[in-house]
């Protein structure tokens, strides 16, 4: 029997999902998490993909865990939970090449990549979707880079060492481009107040506008129905007769 989860490293917990799928196998749960979270434990805070194999005639187990994917991986290096919803027009972090190439280096063996460049060159797609820069370019430009050989040096050599100085400059590129993001979207939302602000208005002085319209037309309506009952109730003169001489 296998049963395949995703559990945060070093952190499983019991619960009804792990319990449906454990539980008729007959194996010690407590027993079970205690052992996943050892194994998880260097993934500490990241998801990552569990098989338990389950002999269910002697109730004892094995655990096999596999690297976490990508996302998770690159999540984890920046330090964040969740990627960019807008992740063209929202950065949520600043890469290293290095920290690229220790991500693939990591996921290289569970990849459809024929070698390190070409694993490298996946995770760079993947820091496009979820809106990370690398280098303090946008990931796309680093796969032209990459593509031209730019970091040819970087990857040969396996280099997953990033120096102070590089970090420091990574961290203020990515500081000016937050705050750059943050003005960007406080502008937006002032403008969206704005025209609901305007709309409002324009809804507001609507019914005020009307208003003499309708007294004007009340008012013509009234003359035209006074000026209709004076002509209806005026009697008609009778036809003047030519008075008869006495004879």
């Amino acid at each position: 029997m296998i049963v395949k989860l995703i559990v945060e490293g070093g952190s499983m917990k019991p619960g009804p999902a792990v319990a449906q799928q454990l539980g008729p196998a007959g194996v010690n749960l407590g027993k079970v998490i205690q052992d996943v979270n050892q194994a998880t434990s260097s993934f500490k805070g990241v998801k990552v993909p569990v098989e338990i194999h389950v002999d269910t005639k002697t109730k004892s187990f094995t655990i096999k865990v596999f690297s976490p994917p990508v996302a998770e991986l690159i999540k984890k290096e920046l330090g964040v939970e969740k990627g960019s919803g807008q992740p063209h027009d929202v950065k949520i972090g600043n890469l290293a090449i290095e920290q690229v190439i220790g991500i693939a280096q990591t996921k290289l063996p569970n990849m459809l990549a024929r070698d390190l460049k070409a694993a490298v060159k996946l995770v760079v797609g993947s820091c496009v979707s979820l809106g990370v820069l690398i280098e303090d370019k946008n990931a796309k430009e680093i796969e032209k880079d990459i593509d031209s050989g730019l970091y040819d040096k970087e990857i040969k050599s396996e280099s997953t060492s990033v120096s102070e100085d590089k970090k420091e400059r990574l961290a203020a590129t990515f500081t000016n481009v937050k705050a750059q993001q943050e003005a960007k979207a406080k502008a937006v939302e002032a403008a969206k107040l704005a025209e609901e602000a305007a709309k409002a208005a324009v809804a507001a002085a609507a019914p005020a506008t009307a208003a003499p319209a309708t007294g004007t037309a009340a008012a013509a309506a009234s003359a035209t129905g006074t000026a209709a009952s004076a002509t209806g109730t005026a009697a008609p003169k009778p036809d003047a007769k030519p008075d008869k001489k006495k004879k």
